[in-house]
């Protein structure tokens, strides 16, 4: 299931002490829940400039778009992030 949009620009507009604690709330329900079974795993973010595809699009590539990149079972996975402000990428 999506997360609602509202949702996500709420947290962008958190401070890091708000995310900090945002964080020990959502690894707290997820020890809760037995959804945390080990380390968590490295998850770095990358932005990337993306090929529409489209055959008369005079733009491309577009972005930058920003990913989430991470380990699971021995396999590389990876998750849309959103277009973040470039003042706001990590480093």
């Amino acid at each position: 299931m999506p997360l609602d949009r509202d949702l996500l620009d709420a947290v962008k507009e958190l401070d890091s002490h708000d995310l900090r604690r945002l964080h020990i709330l959502t690894r707290a329900q997820l020890e809760r829940e037995g959804a945390l079974s080990g380390p968590e795993p490295k998850v770095s973010l990358r932005s990337q400039m993306i090929r529409c595809g489209k055959p008369g699009c005079t733009k491309c590539p577009h972005g930058p778009y920003w990913y989430a990149y991470w380990s699971e079972g021995g396999r590389r996975k990876s998750r849309y992030v959103g277009r973040l402000l470039e003042q706001d990428s990590p480093s």
